[in-house]
């Protein structure tokens, strides 16, 4: 019976991998033929040659094409003390960049639903200051919690984690 429930473990296992590198190739051979334009032959080459980047696939382009700068923030985590069940409170962390190049905030992933980010969107650029809010819905919790958001940016060490504590209390 075991060998039986292991042979089928892998055999779904190995059909995974093989359905996800049909995807990828699919995904490959769209994004090769999304600008037929951009190809063209070489003189004595019968395949065609790549000329230029897609456009859509600079649009997808992760924030690590930025070049770097550094931040400086007001906090990394902030204590709202007691608070009472179902309250809803929020905080801003300042970002400040500190670096050379403009500061790109990409994206402010938050842990947990409870949570939910606002961020400056624009380019910061050095020198200049931004801002990162979180709220917090205490409404599924009792007691002491921790909560965290990870900042993706065009830094070192990117994500930045921003976190806050909390006492809540019964009403």
């Amino acid at each position: 019976m075991k060998k039986s429930l292991s042979i089928i473990a892998l055999s779904i296992i190995g059909f995974g991998l093989v359905s996800c590198k049909k995807e990828e190739n699919k995904e490959l051979q769209n994004s090769e033929t999304i600008a037929p334009d951009s190809l063209s032959t070489v003189p004595g080459d019968s395949l065609p040659q790549k000329t230029e980047t897609s456009v859509a696939g600079e649009a997808a382009a992760p924030v690590s094409n930025q070049p770097l700068t550094t931040v400086a923030l007001s906090e990394s985590n902030f204590d709202f003390g007691n608070i009472k069940k179902g309250d809803k409170v929020n905080h801003v962390y300042e970002v400040t960049n500190t670096g050379t190049n403009p500061l790109v905030i990409s994206e402010v992933k938050p842990g947990c639903g409870c949570t939910a980010p606002e961020f400056t969107k624009d380019p910061i650029l050095p020198g200049k200051k931004g801002k990162i809010t979180l709220s917090f819905d205490s409404s599924s919790f009792d007691g002491a919690v921790q909560k965290f958001a990870d900042v993706y940016a065009n830094v070192e060490k990117s994500p930045i984690k921003l976190t806050f504590n909390a006492n809540i209390q019964p009403k």
